[in-house]
């Protein structure tokens, strides 16, 4: 047994040294470019006296934190997104995927090595009695035969095929890694891209809750008046209407609202019955004024989507060279030893052991063109894959790009809605004191009303949306995952690639 061992040792070096046919892959170079947009964006966004109101600065080159979220100094949001990422069965699944991809690359290594099997055949045998002599030792025509063996079979990687395997199966695991941060970060700005969505409804539902309780006082004043004979009953009919078309717009929005909790209790990985503690509204959350915006060369590194498909262009690599290797030779070598004995006592004695040692070499002729095309297909899969990382890297540059566009209109927005609540607000008031003095119609008063209801509303959501627009922008520059502790376990538990 030992000299066969030797024998089978004596293959490895054919093993280390054959090659790999097929390309080898290489990451594709970062783009070029040195900016996200056009012309380069402004140093500092508009500004506006209100909530949500202060200038956002740009920081090029500037890196992500992690805990990107705790920018927005929320105690409430900061707990809500910790509650998500310890309960949410969306990271569990990412990261049993992981494990099952970090497995498969460990079980197709195994064909590096040779297969080793053991076993033992014993049967009780007879011998026609007419027989010329008896299978068995003696004359006795009953006789048993017990044969142990081993079997020891090996296909040296020669022309690489198993390392092409192994290669793409890695990329594999390695694109389910940043599956797992795709799913982390995915999961991180849900959070808090519905946290800021609670708080735009709570804001909404204020000013609506407000336009109803004035249109109510002024409906009580109009009333009033009306018993003086100072309005007319058309006036009240009037002042109803606009009431109740106030009143219209409440039950929409809590009804918004509502959802939206059973969404962050989903979120925080809880039944509706369990809702969650946090509640989220516009005052309770800062707006970051310090932006980085990573180097155009760095996105591509960061972005999850992204390293993504470059690992899909990785295993489709790989597999063309599987491809390339399947029409080339393929050598087997086995071995077998063992013993035979009619009894157990007698089984290791000299004279009953057997070896074979044999070799097999095998060209694939012609099968009908169907390797030849089986490598056609890797290769044009190989080119889907490049066409696709292409695509998935403009959509990444255009992410950033729209989110940096969206946080400086979104500014200009904002100066504009909180101007718009200061003049109706104020014309509002000089309607009221002019309807007081009989110096205009009614009709001047709801148009007032209506125009100061509407810019409130439209406050409260452009407030919403710098928020919402610069997690977005957090969120296209790839999150920080890589400053995770987690990260690093994670890629220091996937089976290392092999030399």
């Amino acid at each position: 047994m030992r000299s066969i061992m030797r024998k089978f040792a004596l293959l490895a070096p054919v093993v280390l040294v054959g090659c790999s046919v097929g390309p080898d892959f290489t990451a594709p170079a970062p783009p070029t470019v040195k900016g996200y947009t056009a012309q380069p964006p402004p140093s500092a966004t508009a500004s506006a006296r209100v909530e949500a109101g202060a200038a956002q600065h740009f920081v090029p080159g500037g890196d992500i934190a992690a805990d990107w979220w705790r920018l927005f100094r929320s105690e409430p949001l900061n707990a809500l997104v910790t509650q998500a990422l310890a309960a949410n069965p969306t990271l569990p699944a990412a990261q049993a995927a992981l494990r099952q991809a970090m497995e498969n690359v460990a079980a197709q290594r195994g064909f590096y090595y040779p297969s080793v099997s053991a076993g033992i055949e014993a049967s009780r045998n007879l011998t026609p009695i007419e027989a010329l002599s008896p299978a068995g030792p003696t004359s006795n025509p009953y006789y048993s035969l017990i044969t142990p063996q081993l079997n020891v079979s090996f296909v040296p990687d020669v022309f690489g095929a198993n390392r092409r395997a192994v290669e793409a199966l890695q990329a594999q695991a390695d694109n389910q890694k940043f599956m797992l941060e795709a799913t982390w970060l995915t999961l991180t700005s849900n959070v808090v891209a519905g946290a800021i969505l609670e708080a735009s409804l709570r804001g909404q539902i204020k000013a609506t809750e407000d336009a109803i309780s004035i249109e109510s006082n002024l409906l009580k004043i109009l009333r009033t008046q009306q018993n003086l004979g100072q309005v007319a009953g058309a006036d009240i009919a009037a002042q109803e209407a606009v009431l109740a078309q106030a009143q219209l717009l409440l039950p929409p929005l809590q009804k918004q609202l509502a959802q939206q909790r059973d969404a962050l209790t989903a979120l925080a990985g809880r039944f509706p019955s369990e809702e969650i503690a946090q509640t989220f509204d516009l005052a309770s959350l800062q707006l970051p004024v310090d932006l980085p915006v990573s180097l155009p060369s760095d996105l591509v590194r960061q972005r999850p989507d992204v390293r993504q498909a470059e690992e899909n262009l990785h295993a489709a690599s790989a597999n063309v060279g599987q491809a390339v290797a399947a029409r080339l030779p393929q050598i087997t070598l086995t071995a077998q030893i063992g013993n035979s004995s009619s009894s157990a006592s007698n089984l290791f004695t000299p004279g009953t052991n057997f070896w074979t040692l044999a070799g097999g070499l095998t060209q694939p002729v012609f099968e009908g063109f169907t390797l030849l095309h089986k490598q056609r297909a890797a290769q044009a899969a190989f080119d889907q894959a490049a066409a696709q990382y292409r695509g998935t890297v403009l959509t990444a540059f255009q992410n950033v790009a729209d989110a940096m566009r969206a946080l400086q209109a979104d500014a200009d927005g904002l100066r504009a809605a909180a101007a718009s609540v200061s003049a109706a607000s104020r014309s509002l008031d000089i309607t009221r004191r002019q309807l007081q003095l009989g110096q205009i119609a009614y009709l001047s008063l709801l148009n007032a009303e209506n125009a100061y209801a509407q810019a409130r509303l439209a406050l409260v959501q452009a407030q919403a949306n710098r928020l919402t627009d610069t997690a977005a922008l957090f969120q296209a520059l790839g999150g920080g995952w890589w400053h995770r502790t987690e990260v690093q376990t994670a890629s220091n538990s996937v089976v290392p690639e092999s030399k």
